[in-house]
């Protein structure tokens, strides 16, 4: 039986229901939260494959981590990872929702719908008792998976130039409020503090709670707070990772105009004079 997938967020229970779906691709996008801590995870939802955000679905020697691969790249990489055209694809990653919605915006500036973002993730999932195994690499079969370009999802520095002067749109940063406003130093060595002019703060960790998602309600009250009178909202982070938060939560309560600046605080803080 295949799956079409209807909502960007699952439920732990959907995936232990849905588990043997012929065309499920379960997929781990965790990344160290901190810089220079290793994982100590040594399982895995089973049959999960690893998604490898720093080391194959970024440019490699980009100026600023994380940045977005090309379309030929990513469609590449992911046929190597077994995801086919008629995949439905859940990813997750530890530490609950961090890097999984990262992973679920790239697919979506790919072309690619169904796909969603475990709530809760492997932390939830585990506690539950549901199936797990020791982490190995996939050695399948290669997918027929093919990108389509809808990069236009990630804003690029020239880009933010023009967005500033936007009127029409608001820049939300996830950043915690001690790093917006410049309380506490960046944790990337040599990085000024500041923000981007005329955007607010949304840190990420309001809009989850216990690592899962807040209700759609929630949510929408919280966005609606800060929207007053804009039409579009850009959101932005420290490096590109937890502003897709913003987007996986934004999506979740019905709001589709938005976009993610990919280079977000790190590309900014260093070029904007």
């Amino acid at each position: 039986m295949n799956i079409q997938l209807s909502n960007p967020i699952v439920s732990t229970d959907w995936l232990q229901e849905n588990f043997h779906a012929t065309n499920l691709v379960i997929l781990n996008g965790t990344i160290p939260k901190v810089i220079g801590e290793a994982s100590s995870e040594t399982q895995q939802i089973t049959s999960a494959r690893f998604f490898d955000i720093k080391k194959v679905f970024s440019v490699s020697n980009a100026p600023f981590p994380n940045t977005m691969v090309d379309v030929v790249t990513f469609t590449q990489k992911a046929q190597e990872l077994g995801i086919n055209k008629d995949s439905a694809i859940i990813v997750y990653d530890e530490l609950g929702i961090y890097v999984a919605p990262r992973v679920w915006y790239m697919f979506k500036a790919m072309g690619f719908e169904n796909i969603a973002v475990l709530d809760g993730g492997f932390p939830l999932w585990k506690a539950k008792g549901y199936l797990c195994e020791e982490k190995r690499v996939y050695n399948g079969e290669k997918g027929d998976f093919e990108g389509k370009d809808r990069l236009e999802l990630f804003r690029n520095y020239e880009g933010m130039l023009q967005e500033i002067q936007n009127e029409s749109s608001l820049i939300l940063d996830a950043r915690s409020s001690a790093r917006f406003t410049g309380k506490v130093p960046e944790p990337r060595k040599g990085l000024r503090s500041g923000q981007i002019p005329t955007s607010k703060n949304l840190p990420y960790t309001e809009l989850l709670l216990n690592n899962q998602l807040k209700s759609k309600s929630e949510i929408k009250a919280i966005f609606e707070s800060l929207q007053t009178d804009k039409k579009e909202f850009v959101f932005s982070c420290g490096s590109g990772i937890t502003a897709c938060i913003l987007a996986l939560a934004a999506e979740y309560s019905g709001n589709t105009n938005y976009s993610v600046y990919d280079g977000s605080w790190t590309e900014w803080g260093s070029l904007y004079q």
